[in-house]
């Protein structure tokens, strides 16, 4: 009887899983059904406005992955936008005789400042067409205030708020957490990484990390002010001013000191577009969104040529790492490989490497490197950095023909470090496991996490640490033609601001992915061309498989909500073992 009861409830059990499994494929096809079909064409009316709201995450590269738009926790569509779509719709409706404006309907947006930098310059060229762009919040955080600061008209919420303080950089220290686990990061760097892994063993900023902090945090937030005191007609020192004195908390006060145009309800704000529109009041408003618009044929001044030339645009995002990796992780094999398939293909003349990425393995990044290298010597390359392209990220662009940034980016952390946990107090004290091991030579357990390292094995990671520094700053100094000393004195894991990499040379101009497009170009000497993005997008099934094998951390995210950045950075400790080129801490900008 037992075993009559065991196997039936296995059966059940079974039989449970595969309808739960069935269930989520079926949701899955109809969601990727319903996006493939609805890629028809759209006719867009006459009389129209581009509805901005930006309620979901802008990442570098949208696209066809029918995956990008299904939510697996509430199992409804909620489609993630490609920077790459968002420019390149803006430029449409600037040519479109049936968009006669933008409505940008923000309070919050998920994206990074140099994200919004380049949305925002996109935007201030949309209004050299004559349209109009309004914009409205309930209230505004304050990413939300620099983007629609650019608007010809701003207005918030008689309730309403605007977050306007100025940036707070928060780091994320753990020696405390660590110290009570009982796990010592046993720490290897080279020359004068100050800032290097200080999470890992300090509670707080060394004053050098303070200073260079500052200074990178100050250049941002210098320009984020510049923008907005261009487009509104302020002064740096009343924004400072506003700023200091939190004088926009609350509509009134943010309308007295000018940083807005006005207060209004939600049906105000769709009265002023009706007269704007030249409407009745009871007419309908053609808000088009993004998903919609890009469906709309091209206007006929921006038909894609008839040409075989080809630019091709290679993202790369995330931690970089040896092997495969995935669209949100930087995998050497697969990014060293779109660029040697775009290097081989005659029609491509000309590279776009779009990164973002706070660096990783040295090892992967070199690969990387090379095929960047071997690239550039059959065919321009340029290099366009997003929020971030520090360490491994810049070791990647560092060889390209062109380096581009915007004054935002975060870039730099030229350097190398090395770590490997002493975990024996956290085996031994805390769980009660000990180990014991025989070898047949005298560095055989090198690395093991179960005892100290001893000076002997601390000695040859500093010395592979200080080859690799080496390499690194070697490939700077002949990407960038300056000489080793000064790369160095750059290095030594130096943060910058886009701003501080052009002062010192380790960018070229600045610019975003729009601006590098047209400058590798430029440099082919192309006056058409159509645009191929790499790396080619992986067949349904896979992307189905990979799919399935990302819901644990959606869930995870989605119920973490705000504290799954500080869930991520106990992840990120768990990478930071062996020799990286890597930012040495993840940074909150707020």
């Amino acid at each position: 009887m037992k075993q009559f009861f065991k196997f039936m409830f296995a059966s059940m059990l079974g039989f449970f899983l595969t309808m739960v499994l069935v269930f989520f494929m079926t949701i899955v096809m109809i969601a990727a059904f319903a996006s493939m079909a609805g890629r028809d064409t759209v006719a867009i009316e006459k009389n129209s406005v581009l509805h901005l709201a930006f309620t979901t995450e802008i990442i570098d590269r949208g696209g066809r992955n029918p995956f990008d738009s299904f939510d697996f926790m509430s199992l409804s569509l909620s489609k993630a936008i490609g920077l790459n779509e968002l420019l390149d719709q803006i430029s449409r409706a600037k040519e479109d005789d049936n968009i006669k404006g933008i409505f940008l309907d923000v309070s919050a947006i998920p994206a990074g400042w140099s994200t919004l930098h380049e949305v925002r310059q996109a935007l201030d060229d949309f209004r050299e067409s004559g349209k109009f762009i309004i914009s409205y919040g309930e209230f505004y955080m304050q990413n939300a205030y620099y983007l629609g600061s650019v608007a010809d008209e701003m207005y918030l919420h008689p309730e309403g708020v605007i977050d306007f303080r100025g940036i707070n950089a928060e780091l994320f220290f753990l020696k405390n957490m660590l110290d009570r686990l009982g796990i010592e990061p046993q720490v290897i760097r080279h020359g004068d990484f100050k800032s290097a892994l200080e999470p890992l063993f300090r509670e707080d900023m060394s004053p050098e990390n303070r200073e260079q902090t500052l200074s990178y945090v100050s250049a941002i937030w210098n320009n984020i002010m510049g923008d907005i005191a261009t487009s509104r007609g302020l002064t740096i020192n009343h924004l400072t001013e506003v700023a200091d004195g939190l004088k926009t908390r609350n509509a009134q006060m943010a309308v007295d000191h000018d940083m807005i145009d006005g207060i209004a309800h939600r049906d105000e704000i769709k009265a002023m577009l009706r007269e704007r529109l030249e409407i009745g009041e009871d007419d309908v408003i053609n808000l088009v969104s993004p998903e919609k618009y890009a469906k709309a044929p091209r206007p006929k001044s921006m038909q894609i040529p008839r040409t075989r030339d080809r630019i091709a645009v290679v993202y790369a995002t995330g931690n970089i790492i040896s092997g495969e990796g995935s669209e949100s992780i930087i995998g050497s094999d697969r990014i060293a490989g779109a660029i040697r398939e775009a290097r081989l293909d005659d029609n491509v003349k000309a590279i776009v490497f779009r990164i973002n990425s706070p660096g990783g393995s040295a090892l992967a990044s070199d690969v990387i490197l090379r095929e960047v290298q071997l690239a550039s010597e059959v065919k321009p390359v340029v290099a366009t950095m997003g929020d971030v392209a520090a360490s491994g990220g810049y070791y990647i662009a560092c060889a390209a023909d062109w380096i581009m940034a915007n004054p935002t980016t975060i870039t730099g952390s030229i350097g190398v470090f090395g770590m490997v946990p002493n975990m024996q107090e956290f085996f031994n004290d805390k769980l009660g496991i000990t180990f014991d091991n025989v070898k047949t030579n005298r560095f055989a357990d090198l690395g093991s996490i179960s005892r100290p390292l001893t000076n002997a094995e601390r000695q040859i990671i500093q010395e592979s640490i200080g080859q690799v520094y080496d390499t690194f700053i070697g490939h700077v100094a002949k990407g960038r033609n300056l000489p080793v000393s000064v790369v160095d004195e750059l290095g030594r894991g130096r943060v910058w601001s886009g701003v501080e990499a052009l002062q010192n040379g380790l960018i070229d101009e600045f610019g975003g992915l729009d601006a590098a497009v047209h400058k590798a170009a430029e440099l082919a000497e192309l006056e058409e061309y159509r645009i191929k993005e790499y790396p080619v997008r992986k067949d349904f099934l896979t992307q189905l498989m990979e799919e399935f094998g990302g819901v644990r951390t959606r869930v995870i995210k989605k119920e973490l909500g705000e504290a799954y950045k500080y869930y991520q950075a106990l992840q990120d400790v768990e990478q930071m073992t062996g020799i990286l080129t890597r930012l040495p801490y993840d940074i909150v900008m707020e």
